[in-house]
């Protein structure tokens, strides 16, 4: 039997790898995955040893709070790799910790399967040069990227988005909306706080004042925040009782809450290319601890933050940083895209073009073929429950 490590440090990363241990199940039902992941990953049938509920963070000071559980996860899965290797390990993005397992996993022998890059494009070039010497073969997502890698010599294939396989919703805006409970003839803006402990408690509060201004302002608003799956419901209602806020909380079905929404305002992070490819208008918001944000001025090297905005190669969406990410801009840029028609409009027909520039479909489907390639023969029945405690 195949033994297969996978993992994903983050939300979104959950997704792609459920979506991808799927395709891969379907071609080959017998293997055993195992390693870092999600709900999703757990619903699809990944053993997981390390929830990344604990492990997503964002930012240098952040990362020190959850040092612990992070070398903790890092000494169990070197030392399975090491002790019992698996035959295949396969991480997505997630890159200060997946590239430090990638180097252990050749250490030991182990082909290494990179999915979702790390972004080099944008900052950290470097990283380049570690890729080539610990990863068999990169899975890249962005067209852009391709010849980025061959130039350093890494084996990289381009396999699409995988959000264009995802992103995807058979109700109509009215039918979302009444499914939710809200009413569809009053604005509807949808909130998206992120999917790390982190951003939950630097931006949420921000958020909800955010949302107190809205109101002021168009008092028969509605407000909607679907909950990832990395964080505790009971937190996010605990949070929105202390400040009094009549919001509709949900879980998944992101992508019927996305076309629910007359403006959304989000975080940074993978979600804004979901939003961009539903075609809803937002604004983007990020807030690092001060310390995180003056070491970021310096490394970042491309003029957005915003997804939907790098792909465009231009900004078709605003986007509020640190300072500027207060109540008052937040409101204002809300208020602009539910009164000012031409500036919505605007926003929709450029966010109409994402699509076209991310490719074809079928990404999950094309790395599960990758990874197969990558597997040799393999009898090693042994699970991760077999092998004991490997990180004492």
């Amino acid at each position: 039997m195949k033994r297969i490590m996978i993992v994903a440090g983050e939300a979104s990363g959950d997704i792609y790898g459920a979506d991808l241990v799927h395709e891969m199940r379907s071609r080959e039902p017998k293997i055993h995955f195992f390693g870092i992941g999600g709900q999703r990953m757990r619903e699809a049938g990944v053993e997981i040893l390390v929830d990344s509920a604990d492990m997503a963070v964002m930012g240098l000071v952040e990362v020190f709070s959850h040092f612990a559980v992070i070398t903790s996860a890092f000494r169990t899965l070197k030392n399975i790799l090491i002790h019992s290797p698996p035959t295949l390990l396969i991480v997505i993005d997630y890159p200060g910790f997946n590239l430090r397992l990638a180097k252990a996993a050749r250490k030991a022998g182990v082909k290494v399967l990179y999915y979702i890059s790390p972004k080099v494009w944008a900052w950290k070039a470097g990283r380049i040069k570690t890729i080539a010497s610990c990863v068999d073969h990169l899975a890249a997502i962005f067209p852009f990227e391709v010849s980025l890698y061959e130039k350093a010599g890494v084996p990289v294939t381009f396999v699409g988005h995988p959000l264009l396989d995802l992103v995807k919703g058979n109700m109509t805006r009215n039918d979302a909306v009444t499914s939710f409970g809200l009413d569809p003839s009053r604005k509807i803006i949808g909130l998206f706080p992120g999917s790390r402990k982190s951003e939950i408690e630097q931006m949420l509060p921000t958020i909800f004042a955010a949302t107190a201004k809205i109101k002021e302002r168009f008092p028969g608003i509605q407000f909607i925040l679907p909950i990832a799956s990395t964080l505790q419901d009971d937190d996010i209602i605990r949070r929105i009782s202390e400040v009094d806020l009549d919001v509709t909380v949900t879980h998944e079905r992101i992508h019927d809450v996305i076309r629910s929404s007359d403006a959304i305002i989000s975080v940074s992070g993978t979600v804004t290319l979901e939003i961009a490819l539903v075609g809803t208008p937002m604004v983007i918001i990020y807030k690092l601890s001060p310390l995180t944000y003056q070491l970021a001025k310096r490394l970042v090297k491309i003029p957005h933050i915003g997804l939907c905005n790098i792909v465009a190669g231009e900004t078709i969406v605003r986007e509020l940083i640190q300072d500027q990410a207060n109540p008052e801009e937040i409101a204002s840029e809300i208020g602009k895209l539910l009164t000012d028609c031409e500036y919505h409009a605007t926003m929709v027909h450029n966010l109409s073009k994402i699509r076209e520039k991310l490719g074809c479909g079928g990404a999950s489907a094309n790395v599960a073929r990758l990874a197969l390639s990558l597997c040799g023969p393999n009898n090693d029945t042994a699970t991760v429950s077999d092998i004991g405690e490997l990180s004492q």
